[in-house]
Formats: structure tokens, C-alpha cells, sequence
């Protein structure tokens, strides 16, 4: 018997030795020799992994940068100055990129929506979604609980005084982890340039979604009568083509709601001249109630 399993011992030994021997002659074989530069770009890069420039981390845009695959600008984080200096070690032109940002399609923050049910679980966007739709009377409507805020990691996402989201467009980095928080799907990353901006997602018709919330869309159409092409109505939504440009303020000045919007870089969103104005600053009551 011992015998047996002293031959046993050795047999093991020596087929352990020999897949060692294998995988160090296979690496020796398939060793790839890393490019110095990559790691130097990488310190240059911010360290946010945030994914805003398309790729995984910054280890790999750095790699993707050093193969030529990217431009420094993708990167909304770094300032013009990181992106020079990124451009002028690689030897490479630092090429204009138009800056992305997150925005949001709803409007109708609690002095202008109501809700139909009471929602007392935990207090987030995601949980509530679960719950009838998170109780709001329009079912495609911000919840308000601040899901997107939490998950900013730039600090560019406040909650207004009406449980909505507010982004900031210079701290945005279009790293899209507030598109991925949202239960309702109401964020999406954007050309910052594009300033014509749809603030509804609700595919409801008719005035009777306004006994929901008074600035939704109501599929009037009007906007896109106005746009000279840029705007079609797909399902019952108002639906910018972004290659249609340049924008124009056009289609906001019959919008009875203001459910479409012109994002002014300083102001922020202006409702056309038609809208109805909205001077509640307290929350409406809950139809529940």
C-alpha cells in the first residue's frame, strides 16, 4: 500500500512540474511588453473611472489614447489644459470634441404633479418604481427621490426645492451613471450644444394628462408644425433629430405647456411665450389624501 502511494506522490509531482514548466515557457512565449507610455498617460488622467469617455476606466483610455484609437478631449473630466498636455506628450492634436451632458426628461416636480398613492418604503427611486410606478399620477414622471443624485460622483446633480433633479452642465461629465440609476429611464446623455430640448416623456394624448401634471406634453403637435422638419411626433412625444441644425427656438413658442424647452446655458430652461405660468412653490396635495 505504501508503496503504492509513494507512486501515486510522484506521479503527482511530476505532472505538477511539468504543467509549471508549461505555463512558464508559455509565458515567457506570449509575453507582451508593456508601452511605457500607456502608464504615463494613465497618471495624466484623472483616476475617476467613471466611463464617460466610452471605455472602462482611465487605464484603458489611456491605452486606447496610445494606440490612437481615442482623442484626449473624450475625457469630460480633464480641463482643456490636461487634454493639451496629454495631446502634446503623444505627439498628437488635441481634437475639439463637443461636450456631453445628462439631461432630464420631466418637468413635473411636486407644485405641478400630484400623486395617487402614498408611497412609505425605502426611499428610493429604484424601490418605489417597484410599487405601482412609484404612486406619481403620471406613470412616466420623475419619482423624485434622488436616486441619480446619489450616484453623482462629480456632485453635478441637486434636488430642487420640487423633488426634481437639477444638473449641472460644467461639473457633467456625461459618465452616465444617473442614465443607468433612473427606474423610468428619463435620463440620457446629450450634446450640450443641443438646446432644444423635449422635458416630457409622457406618451399620454389629449389635456386630460394636465389633471396629472400641468406642464406634460399633450401630443398637440404644434411643435412640430413649427420646426420646419426638425421635430416628429412618435408616439404621441415630440422627437428632436438632432442632426437637423442648427436648433432655434421655433418650436417652443406655441407649447402650451412648456413641455418643450429652451436650455439656456446661464438660465438654464425657458418656456415659449404660449405657456401657462406656474407660480405654486409649495407641493400639490396627494389625490390619496
Amino acid at each position: 500500500m505504501w508503496f503504492t502511494l509513494l507512486n501515486a506522490l510522484i506521479a503527482m509531482g511530476m505532472l505538477t512540474a511539468v504543467i509549471a514548466t508549461l505555463i512558464v515557457l508559455a509565458q515567457w512565449w506570449l509575453y507582451v511588453e508593456d508601452d511605457p507610455r500607456v502608464a504615463y498617460v494613465d497618471r495624466m488622467l484623472p483616476q475617476t473611472n467613471c466611463g464617460g469617455c466610452g471605455y472602462p476606466g482611465c487605464r484603458a483610455f489611456a491605452e486606447a489614447l496610445v494606440a490612437g484609437k481615442a482623442t484626449p478631449t473624450r475625457c469630460g473630466v480633464c480641463s482643456a489644459a490636461d487634454h493639451q498636455r496629454i495631446a502634446d506628450y503623444l505627439g498628437i492634436n488635441a481634437s475639439p470634441s463637443i461636450k456631453r451632458v445628462a439631461r432630464l426628461a420631466c418637468a413635473g416636480g411636486d407644485n405641478v404633479s400630484i400623486s395617487h398613492a402614498r408611497y412609505a418604503g425605502l426611499p428610493t427611486c429604484a424601490s418605489a418604481a417597484i410599487v405601482a410606478g412609484g404612486g406619481k399620477g403620471c406613470f412616466w414622471g420623475c419619482l423624485g427621490l434622488g436616486d441619480c443624485h446619489r450616484v453623482c460622483g462629480f456632485n453635478a446633480i441637486a434636488m430642487d426645492s420640487h423633488r426634481l433633479p437639477i444638473v449641472d452642465e460644467q461639473r457633467c461629465t456625461a459618465c452616465g451613471d444617473c442614465v443607468a440609476a433612473c427606474p423610468k429611464d428619463l435620463f440620457s446623455l446629450q450634446d450640450i450644444e443641443n438646446r432644444l430640448w423635449v422635458a416630457c416623456k409622457s406618451e399620454a394624448t389629449g389635456d386630460e394628462i394636465l389633471a396629472d401634471c400641468q406642464v406634460a406634453c399633450t401630443a398637440c403637435g404644434r411643435c412640430a408644425a413649427d420646426s420646419g422638419g426638425l421635430i416628429k411626433m412618435i408616439n404621441n412625444l415630440p422627437v428632436i433629430d438632432s442632426s437637423h441644425k442648427p436648433f432655434n427656438r421655433d418650436p417652443i413658442l406655441r407649447c402650451p405647456t412648456g413641455a418643450i424647452v429652451w436650455i439656456d446655458a446661464q438660465t438654464g430652461p425657458t418656456k415659449g411665450p404660449a405657456a401657462t405660468k406656474v407660480f405654486r412653490k409649495t407641493p400639490l396635495p396627494d389625490s390619496a389624501t
